[in-house]
């Protein structure tokens, strides 16, 4: 994983042979074991309670590396500095075991029009013991060119907090190690502003886990998460957080600006 962001790096001034679709392929890991001390530090940065299963987030963690490796190939569409985590949707079909093996396969589909240039999927399925157990599709916009349509809903007035969530400015180096989602723009002042931002951003997937996390004991064995990131947020500072068990967000800390929108569902299995 450390030598793959250097490499999408790279890919941004380097003359790639990019070309203009996905390719259909299909990257495989398999037999992997879950790293205990990994997992622990997974659960203190994201703040899930220590258990024998595995958080419902945990699992895009085991599937990022084969993400990485097919949006940094040579022949990939886009470089992937540059490219926007819009949406996520996990489906967990029952819980994961500490102490089971996976197999992990992900592919990219579905490259689409977007209103403010294309997006894509990064569809990821997870297997124990031959039977899928997870499921989980990432969906990244392309700025540029614009043409097709997207979803901008959520102009509604923000719910009624029900927690503050203090974010220290530590969190995205923090996740970053143990996720292996070391993008400059999350880690310090001067590499976010390399890239565009004026100060280091929270991970889409961080806030996610936390959500999840806050709703906790609440949710069923099997159900779909799903999320749309909205607004960068900024670290460290202060997050607003809602939920009616069904649907849930964060907001900033003035409860004004949306960073999060995301529900809960039943799963179809």
């Amino acid at each position: 994983m450390k030598r793959l962001y250097p490499k999408a790096v790279g890919g941004v001034a380097l003359p790639l042979r990019r070309k203009g679709e996905l390719r259909d392929e299909e990257l495989v890991l398999r037999d992997i074991e879950i790293d205990k001390r990994r997992l622990e530090e997974y659960c203190r940065v994201c703040t899930f309670e220590i258990r024998d299963v595995v958080p419902v987030t945990y699992p895009h963690l085991l599937a990022f590396p084969l993400s990485m490796e097919l949006m940094t190939a040579g022949d990939f569409p886009f470089p992937v500095i540059g490219l926007v985590h819009i949406e996520n949707r996990i489906e967990q079909l029952r819980p994961i075991d500490v102490g089971e093996r996976l197999d992990v396969r992900v592919r990219a589909a579905d490259l689409r029009p977007h209103d403010k240039g294309r997006q894509f999927d990064v569809v990821a399925n997870i297997d124990a013991g031959g039977e899928p157990v997870w499921r989980g599709t990432s969906t990244y916009l392309h700025r540029g060119g614009g043409g097709g349509s997207s979803k901008n809903g959520d102009r509604d007035e923000p719910p009624r907090p029900q927690a503050t969530l203090n974010v220290p400015g530590d969190v995205g180096r923090r996740y970053g190690a143990v996720s292996g989602d070391r993008n400059p723009i999350h880690l310090y002042p001067l590499t976010a502003r390399m890239f565009g931002m004026k100060r280091p951003i929270a991970h889409g997937m961080w806030m996610k886990a936390r959500c999840l996390a806050m709703l906790g004991a609440g949710l069923p064995d099997a159900y779909v998460a799903e999320v749309r990131f909205k607004l960068p947020a900024y670290i460290p500072g202060k997050l607003s957080f809602a939920s009616d068990g069904e649907s849930f967000s964060l907001h900033d800390g003035d409860n004004e600006k949306p960073h999060l929108t995301g529900m809960i569902s039943a799963s179809r299995g």
